[in-house]
C-alpha cells in the first residue's frame, strides 16, 4: 500500500474543498512517476469535524451542500457539546452524515468518477485552519 499525507488550508469558514487534483497528483507520483495501476484509492480526513464528499462542484452543489448541512446542523445553542464557537457541537455531528472517507475505483491509473463528481473535503469547522487528507492506494 502507497500512503501520503497532505494539509489543506480551510481557513476560518466553511468550506467544501476540492481535492480532485490533489488525488490525480497523488496517484501520478505512484510507481516512480510511472503512476497508479488498477486498484482503489482511500481518502481518510483524520478530524472529528470534517468529513469527505464526492459531488459536483462549481455549479452551485458545493454552496447547497454547506446551505443543507446549515440547516440540518444549525450553528446554535442546541448542542451539548460547547467548547469552541457558538454552535460548535455541529461540527461533532457533521461526520456522521458527511463521512470522513470516500473509496474510488481506480482504473488505468485514472480515478473511476463520474464526469461532473469531484472528491471534496467539506468543513464546516471555523475553529479548525488546517486540516490533515490521508491518500492511501492499494494496487487491485
Amino acid at each position: 500500500m502507497h500512503t501520503t499525507e497532505i494539509e489543506v488550508e480551510t481557513g476560518g469558514r466553511e468550506v467544501v474543498h476540492d481535492l480532485t487534483d490533489a488525488c490525480h497528483r497523488f496517484l501520478t507520483g505512484l510507481n516512480g512517476g510511472a503512476g497508479a495501476p488498477d486498484g482503489l484509492l482511500h481518502v481518510w480526513v483524520p478530524h472529528a469535524t470534517a468529513g469527505l464528499a464526492i459531488i459536483e462542484t462549481g455549479a452551485g452543489s458545493d454552496d447547497d451542500l454547506l446551505a443543507a448541512l446549515r440547516e440540518l446542523l444549525p450553528a446554535d445553542g442546541r448542542w451539548r457539546h460547547r467548547h469552541g464557537s457558538p454552535g460548535h457541537g455541529r461540527d461533532h455531528v457533521l461526520p456522521a452524515l458527511v463521512p470522513p472517507y470516500a473509496s474510488i475505483p481506480v482504473v488505468s491509473g485514472e480515478l473511476a468518477l463520474g464526469t461532473w463528481q469531484s472528491v471534496c473535503l467539506v468543513d464546516t469547522n471555523v475553529d479548525n485552519r488546517v486540516r490533515k487528507v490521508r491518500f492511501s492506494f492499494l494496487a487491485g
